[in-house]
C-alpha cells in the first residue's frame, strides 16, 4: 500500500512537472506569435537622384527635384514633388528655352503585402501638376524659301514671361527599405496636359515638371530616388 502510494506521488509530481513544462514552452510560443509588428508613420523626404545626373551629361538641361509623401493608412500616402528645371530644345527650325518651377500633389496606394516587420512598396498614384516658367525663343528660321535662296536664321532672343501649365499624371513604382527609414525609390509615370499657355506664334515644346510636350499633349516622365522618413508614431 505505501509502496503504490510513493508511486503514484512520483507519478503524480512527474505528470505535474511535465504539464507545466509543456505549459511554459506553449506561453512562450504564444507571445512568439502575438508579437505585433509596426510600422513609422511621419514625412518622408528625399531627392530626385536622376536630375542631377542629367545635368551633368546633358546639355542644355538643368533640374533639380524635391520628393516628400506622408503616410495616411497602411497603405495610402499623400505624395508631393517640387522643383525646378530649364531645358533647351534644339530643331531643325528653332532653338527654345524654357525655364521654371513645378510643384506635383497627389497620392500613392501601395498594392504590396509586406511580410512581418517589412516597409516596402510597389504602388500606385496619380498627381496634379502646375508649372509657373518662362519662356525664351532663341533662334529660329522663317518656313518661306526655296533651294536657291534659303532663309536666315534669326538670332533675335524673344522671351515670354509668367506662362503656366496644368496637368495630371498617373504614377507606377516601387520604393524599397534597404536601411531602417532610408528609401530608394523608381517611378514612371504618364502625363496628360489640361492646360498650357504658349508664346506667340510658338508651340511649346517643354514644360518644367512635365517634360517634352508632344502633339498629343501627352508626355511621360521617370525619377529615381533617396529618401528618409521622420517617423512620428509607429501604428
Amino acid at each position: 500500500m505505501y509502496k503504490f502510494f510513493i508511486n503514484f506521488c512520483f507519478l503524480f509530481v512527474f505528470v505535474f512537472g511535465f504539464s507545466q513544462e509543456k505549459k511554459s514552452i506553449l506561453n512562450k510560443k504564444s507571445e512568439k506569435d502575438s508579437i505585433i509588428y509596426t510600422s513609422p508613420y511621419g514625412l518622408r523626404v528625399g531627392l530626385d537622384l536622376s536630375k542631377p545626373v542629367f545635368s551633368l551629361l546633358e546639355n542644355g538641361y538643368t533640374g533639380f527635384e524635391i520628393v516628400a509623401d506622408y503616410r495616411l493608412s497602411k497603405r495610402f500616402f499623400i505624395a508631393s514633388e517640387i522643383g525646378s528645371e530649364e531645358e533647351t530644345v534644339v530643331e531643325d527650325y528653332t532653338n527654345s528655352t524654357a525655364k521654371g518651377n513645378y510643384l506635383k500633389l497627389g497620392f500613392n496606394f501601395n498594392a504590396y503585402n509586406n511580410w512581418l516587420d517589412m516597409n516596402n512598396e510597389i504602388f500606385l498614384g496619380m498627381r496634379y501638376g502646375f508649372s509657373l516658367f518662362d519662356h525664351v525663343r532663341n533662334s529660329y528660321t522663317p518656313n518661306i524659301g526655296d533651294f536657291y535662296f534659303p532663309n536666315q536664321r534669326i538670332n533675335i532672343p524673344l522671351k515670354t514671361t509668367n506662362l503656366t501649365a496644368h496637368w495630371t499624371e498617373f504614377v507606377v513604382g516601387l520604393k524599397a527599405e534597404t536601411f531602417k527609414n532610408i528609401f530608394v525609390g523608381f517611378s514612371l509615370s504618364y502625363k496628360i496636359i489640361m492646360r498650357i499657355d504658349d508664346p506667340e506664334n510658338f508651340k511649346t515644346l517643354y514644360v518644367p515638371g512635365f517634360n517634352r510636350v508632344y502633339q498629343s499633349d501627352t508626355g511621360f516622365g521617370f525619377n529615381y530616388s533617396i529618401s528618409y522618413t521622420i517617423p512620428f508614431v509607429n501604428k
